[in-house]
C-alpha cells in the first residue's frame, strides 16, 4: 500500500476534523447540546489520531540501526494501535459518559439552529474526507471487498482513516437525529440517547482497529497472490527445483522479510548453489519490490523426510507451511 496515499487521506481528514470540531464546540457553546459536546470532543480525538498516523509514518522512515536491524517500519503499527486506544476512551467512553449524564439530567436544547447548522456543515466536510479516502483505497483495493480490504490491508492509515470516517458520519446522522427528537418532542433526553449511541459506536469501531492492528503489531505474512508470486520467483526447474519450505513476514507496510529452504542438486558445487541463490533472490526482488530482506538456505530434498510431515518444533508458531526435510 502507497503511502503517499494514506497520508493524503490523513491529511483531508485532519483539516476537516480541526474546522468541525471548532464549530460543535461553538455550537455546544450557545445550545448546551450533550451531542455537540461529545462529536465537539470525538473531532478532537480524530484530529489527535491523525496527528498520530502521521508521526508514525515519521518514525517509520528511520534507517535500521544496529538494535533494530530491521528498521522501524512497525511504528505505523504501534501508532495505529494508540489511535484504537484514543477512539476508546476520549471518543467513544468520554460520550457514553456523557450521553448517561444527558439522560439522567435532561435539559432541552436551546439555539436549535447552531447545533443543526454545525452537523450540517460537518456532514459536507466529512463528506469530503471520506470521499478522500475512497479514493485513495479504491487506488489498492482492486477486487476486494471493503471489510476485506480493511481485514486485509498492510499499511493501517487507509483503514484508520476510513472506519473513522465512516464512524463520523453515522455519529453525525445519529447526533442530527438526537437534536431533532429533542427538538420536536421537546424532551432532552433524547438528545442524550443519541450521544449514547454515538458512544457505542466509536467503541465498537477501536476495537475493530484495535483488532486489526493487533494482528499487525504481532507479525503478518504476505498475502496469498503474493506468496505465490514469490514461490514463482523462487522455483526456476532447473537451479532450484522446488521450496522445502517458506516464511514471510511483513517487518512493516512496504518490508516483507522472506526466509525459505530450498531444494538444490545434490551435485552441485558451491559455487553453483550460490549462483542459485543470488539468482533466486534477484527474481524475488524483481517479482516483489517490497521483499527487501531474504533469507535462502539451500537443502537436499527428502521424499521420506517430506512424508514424515512438517516438525511442529522446526519453527516458531508450529508446523511449516510446507512440509519438507
Amino acid at each position: 500500500m502507497s503511502a503517499s496515499g494514506g497520508t493524503r487521506a490523513i491529511v483531508a481528514a485532519l483539516g476537516a476534523n480541526l474546522a468541525i470540531a471548532a464549530s460543535k464546540f461553538v455550537a455546544f457553546a450557545f445550545s448546551g447540546s450533550s451531542s455537540m459536546l461529545a462529536e465537539g470532543v470525538h473531532s478532537l480525538a480524530d484530529s489527535g489520531n491523525q496527528f498520530l498516523l502521521l508521526i508514525g509514518g515519521k518514525r517509520a522512515q528511520r534507517e535500521a540501526t544496529p538494535q533494530h536491524p530491521f528498521g522501524y517500519g512497525r511504528e505505523r503499527y504501534i501508532y495505529a494501535f494508540l489511535v484504537s486506544i484514543v477512539l476508546f476512551t476520549v471518543g467513544g467512553m468520554f460520550a457514553i459518559y456523557e450521553g448517561i449524564e444527558k439522560i439522567s439530567h435532561p435539559h432541552e436544547v436551546e439555539h436549535w439552529y447552531w447545533p443543526v447548522g454545525v452537523l450540517v456543515f460537518a456532514i459536507i466536510a466529512e463528506g469530503f474526507s471520506f470521499r478522500t479516502a475512497i479514493k485513495e483505497s479504491n487506488e489498492l483495493r482492486g477486487k476486494l471487498s471493503w471489510a476485506q480490504f480493511i481485514r486485509r490491508a498492510k499499511a493501517p492509515e487507509l483503514p484508520v482513516v476510513l472506519l473513522e470516517d465512516f464512524g463520523a458520519l453515522i455519529g453525525l446522522v445519529l447526533a442530527l437525529g438526537g437534536v431533532g427528537i429533542s427538538l420536536l418532542t421537546g424532551d432532552g433526553i433524547w438528545d442524550g440517547i443519541g450521544t449514547v449511541c454515538i458512544g457505542a459506536l466509536l467503541v465498537l469501531i477501536a476495537l475493530v482497529l484495535a483488532a486489526e492492528t493487533k494482528s499487525l503489531l504481532l507479525g503478518e505474512a504476505a498475502g496469498a497472490e503474493v506468496v505465490k508470486e514469490i514461490e514463482a520467483a523462487i522455483v526456476d526447474g532447473d537451479t532450484v527445483p522446488r521450496i522445502i519450505h517458506m516464511r514471510t513476514l511483513h517487518l512493516g507496510p512496504e518490508e516483507l522479510l522472506v526466509a525459505a529452504k530450498i531444494d538444490v542438486k545434490h551435485d552441485d558445487t558451491a559455487a553453483e548453489v550460490a549462483s542459485a541463490i543470488n539468482a533466486a533472490e534477484a527474481r524475488i526482488r524483481a517479482a516483489v519490490p517490497i521483499a527487501r530482506v531474504i533469507y535462502l538456505e539451500p537443502d537436499i530434498y527428502s521424499e521420506a523426510e517430506a512424508a514424515k510431515g512438517a516438525d511442529p518444533e522446526a519453527t516458531p508458531g508450529g508446523p511449516g507451511q510446507v512440509a519438507g526435510h
